[in-house]
């Protein structure tokens, strides 16, 4: 089993951010890239994308890192090696959790 980063799933919304966040980007930018990656069924709210980055910033998954736009004051995040740990755990235990559920139902 990986490493645990925490007890519990990883939201649906932190788990379609650090995946965004594998790429260099601000807030908005990453609403925008959730909503393409999952075509429109997530729709990220202001308020839920700062508090998620805020606990991401906190546990260490993602980190600030400077603009290319020098005039921009918007801040921009990429994930760390400890999200890309995360990130690759939580999907081990969703593949887990499929593996199981086509197991025991012969699906």
């Amino acid at each position: 089993m990986p490493e645990s980063f925490d007890r519990g799933a990883m939201t649906e919304t932190v788990f379609y951010l650090l995946l965004a966040f594998h790429e260099k980007m601000h807030g908005y930018g990453a609403i925008k890239k959730v909503s393409e990656m999952t075509d429109g069924r997530i729709e990220i709210p202001t308020a839920t994308l700062y508090g998620a980055i805020n606990v991401m910033l906190i546990k260490g998954w993602i980190s600030e890192v400077e603009s290319d736009d020098y005039n921009s004051r918007k801040r921009e995040y990429i994930v760390t090696a400890k999200g890309k740990k995360a990130f690759v755990a939580e999907l081990e235990r969703l593949e887990e959790l499929i593996a199981n559920g086509r197991k025991y139902t012969k699906k």
